[in-house]
């Protein structure tokens, strides 16, 4: 069995049922259904079977999501390529695992061009206008003839490999299997409460794992109705909400955020959201609460790529109990909380979570020294540090390589970052730490402030009296334009840390 049957079983049971809207277009299951069966037989016949692998460059759109449960018809791994890296990082994991089929989508034709011809042998496909050299979706699908399940595809088949940002280094590509996203499912399903009746707005990007398994695939295999948008725009993701009905969406902060700063938000209905989710380790509390006034629970969900990605989840019923909490493990997954020396730690004392389940990763793509360093008996490690309440409710309080040792105290940027996103003169906050003879590092707060504002470094360092320990105090403040991100909005600390290596201390 490949999870392609997903979508053929609703397309029986429900065939007239809306599975996917996307912009003007309404897909029944049957019409989804029919398209994953087209885009399959286009693959075979362009010579992509069991152990293959197609490519996709472009916005979310129903082709994507075709192309995808495609591959897991066919055993073949789909690779969902970041639009929003250059052409020369894309051709690294082009280069990394080569695809028999590369779908790019039109606004994306001309930085593939600048490289096309050093990809070997591949079929190029456009979506949308077609280009020389390219051939068109619509030809594509029609140069296909029907494929039978292959029966030796089952649930340990590679399904989906997606590359980690390589912000500290060459990009891996994670491997995840049919099964792993299935056991996935059924951790969003027990976390979601999924009903027929649900209409599920997704707004994140496809090609990372969140946006693609949290919430839009265990849809889809729950009967839901998805309203897929291409990318993230606040006024069209709140009309939607509106319009819509939308009962549940899966956020990260920056999406929140700029939701929060839209005229609209005040008076945008909101009543017909069970709650709302959001996909992030720490989430300020500012955030949340605004969140909870509105009368929506915000539910989080924390996890890595290398886990599908979910591994624990806050549910609606204990959004408003333990506010600020990433939840208990999710349904088929197991947490420790780990010291330096491995051993288990009590509760509320912080250390390296560690992950074990169905869900984890087949390994990283042809780079098995980086899997086995990953990984400790059967357990991932994270690289996040958290602690687990007397309830088993996880707290994530950093990475673990970006604990700051200042005289011997741990320092967890996190928690700095909490009060500084509190202050209403700061847009966007970070803390790092750096190298200081007298107490080995030091906390830097890296502050952008609001337009219009000009808080100053004593105004900000003032921020902290009285509600963390001295030692936590950041001792400098630097003041930038931006803070570099990746796509879902994450702040680059290597990235930043380098830059404020290049600022002379005061």
């Amino acid at each position: 069995m490949d999870i392609s049957e997903w979508i053929g079983r609703h397309a029986v049971a429900t065939p007239a049922k809306t599975a996917i809207r996307y912009g003007g277009r309404d897909l029944s299951y049957r019409d989804f259904a029919d398209l994953v069966d087209r885009t399959a037989a286009a693959l075979a016949a362009a010579g992509v079977r069991r152990g293959g692998c197609a490519a996709f460059l472009g916005c979310n759109s129903p082709e994507m999501l075709a192309l995808f449960f495609a591959c897991a018809r066919l055993g073949a791994l789909f690779m969902p390529l970041n639009w929003r890296l250059a052409g020369p990082e894309h051709q690294q994991m082009l280069d990394d695992c080569p695809p028999g089929v590369l779908v790019v989508e039109a606004p994306f034709l001309a930085q593939t061009d600048a490289y096309r011809k050093e990809l070997g042998a591949m079929r190029l496909v456009a979506l949308g206008s077609g280009a020389a050299g390219w051939q068109a979706w619509e030809d594509f699908l029609a140069a296909g003839s029907a494929v039978p399940a292959d029966p030796a595809v089952g649930p340990d088949a590679p399904l989906l490999i997606c590359y980690t940002s390589g912000s500290t280094g060459k990009p891996k590509g994670v491997v995840l299997t049919q099964d792993a996203i299935a056991c996935n499912a059924d951790n969003s399903a027990d976390m979601h409460v999924f009903s027929p009746d649900d209409r599920v707005l997704t707004v994140l990007p496809l090609f990372h794992v969140g946006g693609l398994n949290i919430q839009t695939t265990p849809a889809l295999r729950a009967g839901c109705t998805l309203v897929l948008h291409p990318r993230f725009d606040p006024e069209a993701a709140l009309e939607a909400i509106e319009r819509e009905r939308i009962t549940l969406v899966l956020t990260v902060p920056a999406v929140v955020d700029m939701m929060m700063a839209s005229p609209r938000w005040p008076s945008t209905d909101l009543s017909s959201l069970r709650m709302m989710s959001i996909g992030s380790s720490i989430v300020p509390l500012r955030m949340i609460e605004a969140v909870h006034a509105r009368g929506v629970p915000m539910t989080q969900v924390y996890g890595a790529t290398e886990t599908c990605p979910i591994v624990a989840c806050l549910k609606r019923d204990e959004a408003y109990r333990k506010i600020g909490s990433t939840g208990r493990a999710a349904l088929h997954c197991r947490l420790r909380i780990v010291g330096n020396d491995g051993a288990d730690l009590p509760p509320r004392q912080a250390g390296e979570i560690l992950v074990r389940g169905r869900n984890l990763f087949a390994g990283y793509w042809r780079n098995p020294e980086a899997t086995a360093a990953a990984m400790d008996n059967g357990w991932y490690r994270t690289g996040d540090m958290g602690w687990l309440d007397d309830e088993g409710f996880l707290t994530v309080v950093g990475r673990k390589k970006e604990m700051i040792i200042s005289g011997g105290e741990n320092i967890y940027p996190a928690e700095l970052e909490n009060v500084l996103a509190e202050c209403e003169d700061i847009a966007e906050a970070a803390v790092i730490g750096r190298s200081d003879a007298r107490w080995g590092e030091i906390a830097v707060a890296v502050v952008v402030p609001k337009s219009g504002r000009r808080p100053s470094a004593d105004d900000i360092l003032k921020l902290f009296d009285g509600r963390l320990a001295r030692y936590k105090h950041p001792k400098d403040v630097l003041f930038v334009g931006e803070l570099p991100k990746t796509a879902l909005g994450k702040i680059r600390k290597e990235e930043l840390r380098q830059m404020v290596l290049r600022i002379p201390v005061a």
